[in-house]
């Protein structure tokens, strides 16, 4: 009835019992053997074991990523909050005009605004809604890109602490000269500024004379081909209104100045005038990930709560699969005890494995995504320890009660031919 293999198994597990044959001796369960014998099962079957441990570390991977990439992608947001800072803001009429025009503020809205105790800089600019830039004038009309043409002056880059790519940034005089914003050059097939490029912007020929790096906040840049006011006015039927106003504050002034910029711009209408902080929607965004975390980590439990069913199946089946070595040992003097522990061992060196590898795959996906998106590599440590604990719980659960109805099954039962 017993092979080999049982033999050696049950000797580790009676301990003295089977020595000389006393049925009087205690049987004992050293710790040191239980590990051996609580993998057994595992060693034999290595396939279903992959496979059950597999389970467990998709819904542990899914946790650790989770937290990962959101902790990563928050600090990344933040950081950039940090180096742009939260003390821009920006003015604009609300009246609108359409999803890609923007409505006029009056003329005296900048110098007013430069006027506010805590204003520490202010850019206007305005957008030519009815003109738009081109590569060549070969181009059809219709075919803009959703490129703009916005008019600004030389205080532009230091009220937004931006920087130039390549080129110059040259706003002054009535030359037909343009800066590009970021992804303006990139649609425009500019991918750096050489001397003489020209481009066609409201049926004239401009000369191209730097490209801009990309601002984060303020998208409307990024899209626009930059002219000076004298140009626009000259060539372009520019009146001088602007239509979207930057305003650099104080850090510790922000509010105060945002409650007062609505009056200041258009004291003869103020609420037509919305001011606005760009770095509210960076702010948003962290919310956003935050929330969306939530969701992948509720998925996330879901995936390890299925992994967990397939390990207490598993281990239903080796329960049954196994009567026979169960019987055996209860004959030779194990106790319910030490039958429980084995196949509890058992459980839990799986999900322990399936832990450990979902920790390591979520730590890699986590990795690869940051540096992919130039992120710094963050991983809670609570995502790792609180990964491996509650793979360890979830395998102590789902080998509960196999590992109890083998404990109970009795040697005769258990010895039967079925």
């Amino acid at each position: 009835m017993s092979g080999p293999g049982e033999a050696g198994t049950t000797s580790l597990i009676v301990g003295g019992v089977d020595r000389g044959g006393s049925r009087g001796e205690r049987s004992s369960l050293r710790a040191a053997d239980l590990l051996p014998i609580g993998t057994l099962g595992l060693r034999s079957r290595r396939t279903r074991a992959a496979l059950s441990a597999l389970g467990i570390a998709i819904g542990i991977a899914s946790m650790v990523a989770v937290l990962g990439v959101t902790r990563s992608s928050e600090s990344h947001l933040l950081a950039q909050l940090d180096k742009l800072g939260t003390n821009l803001l920006t003015v604009v009429n609300g009246s609108s005009l359409g999803a890609n025009a923007e409505a006029e503020l009056p003329v005296t809205a900048a110098p007013m605004i430069g006027r506010v105790d805590g204003v520490l800089g202010v850019a206007p600019t305005a957008q030519l809604g009815t003109l738009h830039v081109y590569r060549n004038d070969r181009v059809p009309s219709g075919q803009t890109g959703g490129l703009a043409v916005r008019v600004c002056d030389s205080s532009l880059l230091a009220t937004l602490q931006g920087s130039v790519l390549s080129g110059r940034f040259d706003m002054s005089g009535p030359y037909p000269v343009t800066v590009l914003g970021h992804d303006t050059a990139v649609t425009l097939g500019i991918d750096r500024f050489d001397a003489g490029t020209r481009v066609w912007l409201g049926g004239h020929w401009f000369t191209v004379a730097g490209i801009l790096n990309s601002f984060p906040l303020e998208p409307e840049i990024d899209r626009s081909a930059l002219v000076s006011a004298d140009a626009a006015t000259k060539l372009l039927g520019y009146d001088g209104h602007p239509s979207r106003i930057y305003v650099r504050t104080d850090p510790d002034r922000v509010q105060e100045v945002a409650n007062l910029l609505a009056p200041t711009a258009n004291p003869d209408n103020p609420f037509q005038v919305k001011a606005s902080l760009p770095s509210d929607a960076l702010t948003a965004q962290v919310a956003v990930k935050q929330s969306a975390g939530a969701l992948f980590l509720g998925l996330g439990a879901i995936a390890l709560l299925v992994g967990a069913i397939g390990i207490a199946n598993v281990m239903v089946v080796s329960v049954l699969e196994r009567r026979s070595e169960i019987g055996l040992r209860r004959t030779l003097g194990a106790t319910r005890g030490h039958v429980a522990a084995q196949f509890l061992t058992e459980s839990l060196v799986l999900s322990t494995l399936g832990g450990v590898g979902g920790v390591l795959i979520g730590s890699a996906v986590t990795a690869g995504m940051a540096v992919n998106r130039g992120w710094d590599v963050l991983i809670p440590p609570q995502a790792i320890w609180g990964g491996l604990g509650v793979a360890l719980v979830a395998g102590a659960i789902a080998g509960l009660y196999p590992a109890l109805r083998a404990a109970r099954m009795s040697p005769t039962d258990a010895l039967r031919t079925t």
